[in-house]
């Protein structure tokens, strides 16, 4: 299959009450693993990398590498550049093919992080990709998280709704209680604030930060018109425990074999957030 452009996705979800798990995906057997589940389960998914993932393979060969897998299977999914940090790394991406792009300006002033935007949308929709902005900043709760800033400030319903008018983003990031990292205590979401947001704005919201959120917080975000939700250190986390188990008591053994057996970990929190977040049956 090729890839989607991210709207054709969260379009549907947003409007029948289910969300999109997205899916850090910063090498070919991530990817690989995430579209097996996908298929297995009939579910749209997006598979996103940025600046914390590019060291290992930038754009360029991220967006081959997607492609060329996905080829071998049938479900809808994009391809989208997440917490873009600069034009440069927008461009480059748009150039990769990716299908849909974040331009992360959320921590500098409104008008700024404005033009940028708009800047975005208008090199993005002639190409028919996406744009996600993010209004209000979502902070991270560890030191080795890549995204976000030191701290979060919470989304202010009439200015997102300023945010999307001037801009033209087809997703809106936003910030209610959540953050990027696993979380060291369970975060605290504003419902009331989520619920004006959802009522003024006309295009789908994103959760930053899902890992470690609790899942009854997850239905009612999703209810609330959180239409994309962003998977990241909880699939890092799952990487790292289970290539540790491998090594246990001194083991040592052929490294693609040892990389090979973190892929059921892998499979097994991508299953869960796809049950979790509705999307699984949404692809038939």
């Amino acid at each position: 299959m090729k890839f989607l452009p991210m709207s054709e996705l969260l379009l549907p979800a947003w409007k029948n009450g289910y969300a999109v798990p997205a899916f850090c995906a910063w090498n070919a057997e991530v990817t690989e693993t995430i579209l097996q589940v996908a298929t297995e389960l009939e579910a749209p998914v997006i598979l996103m990398s940025g600046p914390g993932e590019f060291p290992l393979n930038p754009p360029d060969t991220m967006g081959r590498i997607s492609r060329v897998v996905a080829e071998k299977y049938n479900v809808p999914a994009a391809l989208h550049l997440d917490h873009g940090d600069s034009p440069e790394i927008v461009a480059a991406c748009l150039e990769a093919g990716y299908t849909s792009v974040m331009l992360d300006y959320s921590t500098r002033p409104f008008a700024e992080n404005v033009a940028a935007l708009k800047a975005v949308v208008a090199k993005a929709h002639p190409k028919g990709v996406t744009v996600e902005g993010e209004i209000g900043s979502v902070g991270k709760v560890d030191s080795s998280t890549v995204e976000g800033g030191k701290s979060s400030t919470l989304t202010d319903p009439a200015e997102a709704v300023r945010y999307a008018e001037l801009t033209g983003v087809d997703a809106l990031a936003v910030s209610i209680g959540n953050a990027h990292g696993i979380y060291t205590k369970l975060p605290v979401f504003d419902f009331a604030r989520l619920e004006k947001i959802r009522r003024a704005i006309g295009v789908p919201l994103v959760l930053h930060g899902g890992s470690g959120t609790q899942p009854e917080y997850i239905r009612k975000a999703v209810s609330l018109g959180m239409a994309k939700v962003n998977v990241a250190s909880e699939l890092c986390k799952a990487f790292r425990d289970a290539y540790a188990e491998q090594h246990a008591g001194g083991r040592t053994g052929w490294l693609p074999t040892l990389l090979g057996a973190t892929k059921p970990a892998i499979a097994k929190v991508a299953e869960r957030w796809i049950m979790l977040t509705g999307a699984a049956g949404k692809a038939r």
